[in-house]
């Protein structure tokens, strides 16, 4: 409660409030802050005083406009997966390198509250964030940040948020067409491994996988549909639940790469073969796609460009001024890209 008091009030107190308290103008409570010269010792004291009394934050983008700083933004990961992280560090680097920013890379794993990682990035004068899932669907890590006036972009959630900006794909179309391949394919007995329950772009891929079977006139078998978390050991026990099936599936859906590979290891422990015995597909096309045998057919979503997106809509924000509730959505293109993992179920089990 005393936290949520506390954001409200900063959000309401502007310099000017400061500045009446204090018995000053705004500029030299901007001084104060910005720790300039000329100032009284009693006028700074009593400036001080008010800015602690009222509880009063500035913006750290206004902040750094001000005095003129580069500008300075950073990307908040808590990612599972090395392989995606790995390709959106790549994106999000080289469009910081064009645009001449400084960018900082931090993970936060919980160790820290979000207040008090807010309070680390306003003392290293961060004025805008990337946010990548599971981040990106992070209530509580949004409204610190947006009460604090920090510039946020939000990428690769799989629902439109009011007042947050997004780089992002249409997940459900994405995993409706992968599905439709499938049963394009001859198949009908489609499993699919769900991914973390708290991330919205999961809920979206099932959605997408549901809806088309729903058009192909198949029903949804419960059973078929299985949690995982986007983690390679989660792929392994899902998969283990789908091929333990009386009546095990022809074809497996996962919803990103690692745990697509990691059905695949899980088939070969079976004593089955991708793609003769069992279709496997994923989502994402990593790095980790090209690098298992057979390689995966998935859905190639455009990390590391939609990281570069992120990364050039947030220094635009900062460098024009934008308010940082931009309601700003950009929507990139996905691909189905075929190798080797699918194939007709044209062989039956050994």
């Amino acid at each position: 409660m005393d936290q949520r008091l506390s954001r409200a009030t900063r959000r309401s107190t502007t310099i000017k409030d400061v500045a009446i308290d204090a018995g000053v103008s705004p500029m030299t409570v901007s001084r104060v802050i910005n720790g300039g010269d000329g100032v009284r010792r009693e006028t700074r004291e009593r400036v001080e005083s008010a800015i602690a009394r009222l509880n009063y934050a500035p913006s750290p983008a206004a902040r750094a406009l001000a005095v003129g700083e580069e500008t300075r933004i950073a990307l908040l990961y808590a990612n599972p997966s090395a392989f995606y992280l790995s390709e959106f560090l790549m994106g999000s680097l080289d469009q910081a390198s064009r645009l001449n920013v400084l960018l900082a890379v931090e993970q936060y794993a919980g160790q820290m509250t979000c207040d008090q990682l807010i309070r680390q990035l306003i003392r290293d004068r961060i004025t805008g964030i990337v946010l990548p899932p599971p981040l990106s669907d992070s209530d509580d890590m949004i409204d610190a940040l947006q009460a604090c006036g920090i510039h946020t972009v939000a990428v690769a959630s799989g629902a439109v948020r009011e007042g947050l900006p997004a780089v992002r794909i249409d997940d459900t179309m994405a995993a409706r067409d992968m599905t439709r391949h499938l049963l394009a394919l001859g198949h009908r007995r489609i499993g699919f491994i769900k991914g973390n329950p708290d991330l919205s772009a999961s809920e979206a891929r099932h959605a997408g996988y549901c809806a088309a079977l729903a058009d192909a006139g198949v029903a949804v078998d419960p059973a078929l549909v299985v949690q995982g978390h986007f983690t390679y050991r989660s792929g392994r026990d899902a998969a283990d639940l789908l091929l333990d099936l009386p009546e095990p599936p022809t074809a497996i859906f996962a919803s990103n790469d690692d745990m697509a590979a990691a059905a695949v290891a899980t088939a070969h422990g079976h004593g089955l073969d991708v793609p003769g015995d069992l279709t496997v597909c994923g989502f994402d096309d990593t790095q980790l796609a090209t690098t298992i045998l057979p390689e995966l057919t998935t859905i190639r979503q455009p990390i590391s460009d939609m990281a570069r997106r992120a990364v050039d809509l947030l220094v635009a924000m900062i460098r024009h001024k934008t308010p940082a509730n931009d309601d700003r959505q950009i929507l990139l293109d996905y691909e189905l890209v075929r190798r080797q993992s699918d194939a007709p179920p044209r062989r039956s089990r050994s």
